[in-house]
């Protein structure tokens, strides 16, 4: 269909009673005409003299201090000091606030229910999530969000809705694992109160972590922020190199400059589990260094897999490491090391620096670095050979010094970290966050890049490796590239088999982000409606609006600067209703569908208000004002 249709009473209501708006699920507070109206709601009263220990720690003294650097910020500091150092113990920090207008919760672990606030809880340290979650309205604007300055230690945060009293009750509690003895300990609460959209309040927090010195993120290099195709869908560990290099020749040709080889090239085994690795031998493909160097002649980046913490039970370097494991993994034929052993931290690095210089690589993905923990068989002392007691601290000046050391060889390093590991220690020691495995789940991997992209500032956030079976259909397989719009794309699928119209369609729409790739990464990223779970992700910048569509629902264009405008139809409808906040009295109109063949081209007014368009499912509108 080759027309736009005129917006009309009856189809607007059908949309409306069909599918839950936009503007029903987050409701407009501004006065304009014709929009719907909410009362603002006042910022919940909150008194941080009621935050509390409710234990008190023994042989500790304890100091609070409180601030409130801004009205509705608050900045809580809980000092613990003793004469002789000794283990403090588990402790909670209990505070409640009452249940005012909240719609939802959000926090960085990767349950996908974002309504259901009866109970939320997170358990963070240096290698998992992060300590923070915030509350907010019907409207996107953020009621409560806290988080601790403790990223290195475990942290766990809990809230529950109390039904006697429609209070939440919230708890961060301390030293919930075995613990070193310390003489000293300092952490700081940060409470915000604010009516700021939910997204800025979340964001403010990775900027408040990475203003400490000991959180600095790592630089980002430019092709960290540009397409990569990854090995492990399309291969799984069954790698050939001769294959590897056909996809990436087809891979750049489509606007990929980098590939990851996964996990398989250390070993011949194929069992998926990990009993041969630690030797770090490239036993599959053979010759390590011709192989990049073919990948270099295509001009693309080379990153290899590693699993950080891993030593197989079958591998040479086994013996080598007995007695410095923290624990075995059962089914996995593999045992973690303990980082606090010198020379295991240096094995763990020189290993990655002889590979970058004898292979001349461009980065590495470390995997499974969240096994780095402790149990309760964990000898917590400096003796038999660990310079240090604190197991978070040894994974620290470990990832700290792999970070430093491979950026003094090669400034340009690309690091890669997966969730749940994408916590504001981690953005020291990486500049890349993968979403977690979600293969062929498009709103999954939605989900979790925006979560990622939330709280990562400017460290670059990837999706998992987006694919499909190659029986799609052209419009469903490119839904997977769509709902990662606004994230790295990271593709895994086999490109010497795929139909020619995926093909265009992977063309289409990686050229597109790639033109556009400054508004989709570090433009205002507007993710709207977190409960519905992101049906509308906006990103503002450089003149221009971006809005992506994954439901049937009308979405708000604040064009109030005559920005251009482009809307993708991340749905499988072809209806797409927006509401202009301003009249554009010349609009130049193009329709493309998902391989960028042009359905509309057309001139004509839109009046601000709602405004309905045909554009084919998986496809994309712009909107572009003549009198510029």
């Amino acid at each position: 269909m080759k027309r736009i249709i005129g917006v009309s009473f009856f189809c607007i209501m059908l949309m409306i009673i069909g599918a839950m708006s936009f503007e029903g699920c987050c409701p407009a507070r501004d006065s304009e005409e014709g929009i719907s109206q909410m009362e603002p709601l006042k910022m919940i009263n909150f008194d941080p003299q009621k935050i509390r220990l409710k234990e008190q720690p023994q042989n500790f003294e304890v100091e609070w201090k409180r601030e409130t650097p801004v009205p509705g910020l608050y900045l809580v500091t809980l000092n613990l000091k003793a004469k002789q150092a000794s283990e403090p113990g588990k402790l909670t920090v209990e505070f409640k606030f009452p249940s005012i207008g909240i719609e939802g919760f959000w926090n960085p672990n990767l349950n996908v229910d974002k309504a259901n606030y009866y109970s939320n809880s997170v358990t963070s340290r240096a290698t998992r999530y992060a300590p923070a979650s915030c509350f907010y309205d019907a409207g996107d604007v953020n009621r409560m969000t806290v988080a601790c300055s403790d990223a290195l230690n475990k942290v766990v945060f809990q809230s529950y809705l109390k039904e006697e009293d429609a209070y939440f009750h919230c708890f961060f509690t301390l030293f919930d694992e075995k613990q070193a003895a310390i003489d000293k300990y300092s952490v700081q609460f940060r409470i915000d109160t604010r009516p700021l959209p939910y997204y800025q309040t979340i964001n403010g927090v990775g900027r408040w972590w990475e203003k400490q010195e000991s959180y600095r993120p790592a630089i980002v290099p430019e092709h960290a922020k540009l397409p990569m195709y990854s090995t492990w869908y399309s291969f799984h560990q069954n790698l050939d190199v001769e294959e590897v290099v056909n996809e990436c020749r087809l891979a750049k040709l489509s606007g990929f400059e980098a590939v990851i080889v996964d996990d398989g090239w250390q070993t011949l085994d194929s069992n998926r589990g990990y009993a041969y690795t630690g030797d770090w031998k490239p036993e599959r493909v053979g010759d390590m260094k011709a192989f990049v160097k073919q990948i270099h002649e295509l001009d693309m980046k080379f990153l290899l897999w590693y699993s950080v913490p891993f030593i197989g039970e079958k591998a040479q370097n086994f013996e080598r490491f007995k007695g410095k494991y923290l624990r075995y993994w059962d089914g996995q034929g593999a045992y973690v090391l303990d980082p606090r052993y010198p020379e295991v931290r240096e094995f763990i690095i020189q290993t990655y620096e002889t590979a970058l210089t004898e292979w001349d690589l461009d980065g590495f993905k470390l995997d499974f670095i969240g096994f780095f923990t402790t149990d309760e068989k964990t000898d917590m002392t400096v003796s038999g050979g660990r310079d240090m007691a604190s197991v978070n601290q040894a994974v620290d000046i470990l990832m700290t010094g792999i970070m430093s050391r491979l950026r003094a060889i090669r400034p340009e390093i690309m690091i890669e970290f997966r969730q749940p590991y994408i916590g504001p220690l981690m953005r020291k020691y990486g500049n890349m966050f993968r979403a977690a495995d979600c293969p062929n789940n498009a709103i999954i991997n939605r989900i979790r890049t925006t979560d990622i992209r939330l709280m990562c500032g400017s460290t670059a956030a990837h999706s998992d490796m987006y694919m499909w079976h190659p029986g799609e259909p052209a419009t469903h397989a490119a839904s997977q590239l769509l709902n990662v719009l606004f994230s790295v794309p990271q593709l895994s699928v086999r490109l010497d088999s795929i139909p020619s119209e995926h093909m265009l369609m992977i063309r289409f729409w990686t050229g597109y982000w790639r033109d556009n790739r400054d508004v989709l990464l570090d433009g205002d990223f507007q993710p709207h409606c977190p409960q519905s779970l992101y049906p509308l992700i906006q990103a503002h910048g450089d003149g221009k609006i971006i809005a992506a569509v994954y439901r049937d629902m009308v979405a708000r264009i604040d064009n109030g600067r005559g920005e251009d405008i482009d809307v993708v139809n991340g749905k499988q409808t072809s209806d797409l209703v927006i509401r202009l906040k301003k009249t554009i009295p010349h609009a130049v109109i193009r329709v493309f569908n998902c391989t960028g063949n042009e359905t509309v081209s057309q001139r004509r007014r839109l009046e601000a208000g709602l405004v309905q368009f045909v554009v084919p499912p998986s496809g994309l509108l712009t909107i572009r004002s003549a009198s510029k």
